[in-house]
């Protein structure tokens, strides 16, 4: 490429998810309700379990920890994109736009290893009770936690830095709304050969080897749930299971919609209302799952508003 026939882009311009200006206030009232309910419940949520002794275990220690990472991914994305609804240019600079990405995919990565960590954590306490309070040790518990930001802190640098290489000279406008991957690569006038390999390298592994380990771990689950002879036995490991399936259901579904989804202009609104769906609506709904679906919360929860009526 000759240097002087192209001039290097500084800020990003953000398409948004609609050009329709008598939509743009009813969106920032709808995603900013779903941000408070998001913040609120997973807030409330990591509170809950820091204050009962009685959720102090594995699986709510990690539960905690997929509410933080919910509250951090939601907090990357949906702030600036309230701030697009009111105002008139949606203009992204390029260290904010890289700064965006780098967190985004930190938490990303994070959460599909902590989905493995915790249908981990179910197949011990159902498959192996015996042994769970030895194998899911505090200490163990600690070092997976760790392991798991420290695989998002790794893809996201790897991303984030393969990315810094690329040149974007073309047109600067990123849809929908926030720097992710793919639609960065897009606007590049360099080469992005690299990039490629690095994405379906790092892919490979935060995503086929979660998923393979989720499905593992259900599979020796529901053989050894199959086991149990009593119904009322059967009814209650299955109990312990349904939130889980269900969040990783909602979590890996939105995420395989969003980036399997052609790139014809024709896709471009369900590629949009995908994109939400993953970034916003996920973290919003899995608190809710949990506390909804799940016995011990509900009963917490429901022993704290009691103590607070009374006072």
């Amino acid at each position: 490429m000759v240097a002087g026939n192209h001039s290097t882009v500084t800020e990003f311009i953000l398409a948004g998810l609609t050009e329709q200006p008598e939509l743009q206030l009813p969106l920032f009232f709808l995603f900013l309700g779903i941000y408070v309910v998001t913040v609120v419940g997973n807030l409330g949520m990591i509170t809950l379990i820091r204050l009962s002794s009685h959720l102090h275990t594995p699986m709510y220690y990690f539960l905690s920890s997929l509410s933080l990472i919910d509250f951090c991914q939601s907090s990357i994305v949906t702030p600036k994109m309230l701030v697009n609804f009111v105002t008139e240019r949606n203009v992204i600079s390029y260290p904010a736009c890289m700064t965006q990405l780098y967190f985004f995919l930190v938490f990303v990565i994070s959460e599909c290893h902590m989905l493995a960590v915790m249908a981990y954590n179910r197949y011990v306490a159902i498959c192996n009770p015996l042994l769970y309070n030895v194998t899911m040790s505090n200490q163990i518990c600690f070092r997976m936690a760790v392991g798991v930001y420290i695989i998002g802190l790794t893809g996201a640098t790897a991303h984030t830095g393969f990315m810094l290489r690329v040149l974007f000279c073309k047109a600067d406008i990123i849809n929908p709304y926030f720097c992710d991957i793919f639609p960065l690569l897009e606007l590049s006038c360099s080469s992005t050969y690299i990039n490629e390999v690095i994405v379906l390298c790092f892919s490979a592994f935060n995503i086929l080897t979660p998923t393979v380990a989720i499905l593992v771990s259900y599979v020796f689950i529901i053989a050894s749930i199959l086991r149990i002879h009593s119904t009322e036995g059967r009814s209650k490991a299955f109990g312990t299971c349904s939130s889980h399936i269900s969040a990783v259901a909602i979590f890996f579904g939105s995420a395989t919609f969003m980036y399997l989804q052609p790139s014809s202009v024709s896709s471009m609104d369900q590629r949009k209302v995908s994109s939400v769906f993953y970034t916003v609506m996920v973290p919003m709904l899995n608190p809710l799952i949990y506390s909804l679906r799940n016995k011990d919360v509900r009963i917490v929860l429901n022993k704290i508003l009691e103590k607070r009526s009374f006072l």
